[in-house]
């Protein structure tokens, strides 16, 4: 049974989770459930968006997000083109605004973007006729992984409200993190974050997390442990005195996981730097761990925002399974 076309999204792009309402929110999170479902199932492929076109432009690489966004539009039944940065005439010289310009005149429906420049997506945004759904731009935003990381939690606990998330490791440099901590406080959960003061972002209380600089104080008595990326390739500087000691105050292992609950999930957007963030013992733990059911849930996410954002179509053209 295919996933029903009866919701209510009143947005034409998908930037940030900011602009979300918990209305909005739980929407996209209650198609993608259906969608998780389907994707279990024996035939995967709807024609919902046939007809129409995707493009995938992805000025930074990522293999799990775009392979995803790909998967999630041909089971949807889009025509999906993904662009090569490194073969595109932006690496001649052409501007953002030019390639946006280009492209739109290719009349694309959805575009999915990646881009290393905060805001940069909300840029080609305001040039393209189409809907734009924000991949990823440089520390500021990830939207689609926030709310996979929501459903993902969603399905094991039956809801948001009330959990208490901590997020751990470079909040500094992360759009995954800035996304859940938006979401999670949108839909009632409390939001710790935990890390080292050189990777905390200034006045970072401010977005209504509670800020704590030592692991076993973090991680008391929460729900989910969301461990992140060490990010080294937007550090100029010496953020970490080396990976060895980062990972011994700040790496997640089995004594600093005994502080959270009992039966805490253990939570990773990859890819996983072992034994820097995260001890391969807890990473791989099938009972708590949740990190390859997110990539599952990726899939089912993106689909469900591409469901959103596509153009109406005649219903009766566009719910039955591809043939």
């Amino acid at each position: 049974m295919s996933p029903s076309r009866k919701f209510n999204f009143p947005h034409r792009h998908l930037l940030g989770i900011e602009a979300l309402s918990p209305q909005d929110i739980t929407v996209l999170l209650d198609l993608a459930e259906e969608y998780a479902i389907l994707n279990r199932g024996p035939e995967k492929k709807l024609s919902r968006l046939r007809g129409l076109t995707q493009i995938n432009l992805f000025f930074e690489t990522s293999t799990r997000t775009r392979t995803s966004f790909e998967l999630a539009g041909k089971r949807l039944g889009a025509d999906v083109i993904n662009m090569s940065v490194e073969g595109s005439a932006i690496k001649k010289g052409e501007t953002l605004i030019d390639t946006a310009m280009t492209l739109n005149a290719m009349q694309p429906d959805i575009m999915v973007v990646r881009h290393p420049d905060s805001g940069a997506v909300d840029l080609l945004s305001q040039k393209v006729s189409g809907s734009v759904i924000n991949a990823g731009d440089g520390s500021h935003a990830h939207p689609t992984q926030a709310l996979l990381d929501a459903l993902t939690v969603r399905r094991r606990r039956g809801r948001l409200e009330g959990l208490k998330v901590a997020i751990c490791g470079d909040i500094l440099h992360s759009r995954v993190a800035r996304s859940n901590i938006q979401l999670f406080l949108a839909m009632g959960a409390e939001v710790r974050v935990v890390a080292p003061p050189t990777l905390l972002p200034i006045a970072v209380e401010k977005l209504g997390v509670k800020v704590h600089t030592n692991m076993l104080e973090g991680l008391k008595d929460c729900d989910i442990v969301m461990m992140l990326r060490l990010q080294t390739e937007r550090m100029q500087g010496a953020f970490v005195p080396s990976l060895r000691e980062y990972f011994h105050y700040f790496g997640l292992d089995r004594a600093k996981l005994a502080a959270a609950k009992g039966d805490a999930l253990i939570m990773h957007p990859g890819p996983m730097n072992r034994g820097v963030e995260i001890d391969t013992d807890v990473a791989d733990d099938i009972d708590r761990s949740v990190i390859h059911e997110q990539v599952e849930m990726g899939v089912a996410v993106r689909m469900a925002c591409l469901e959103a954002l596509a153009p109406v179509r005649d219903a009766t053209s566009a719910d039955g399974p591809a043939t």
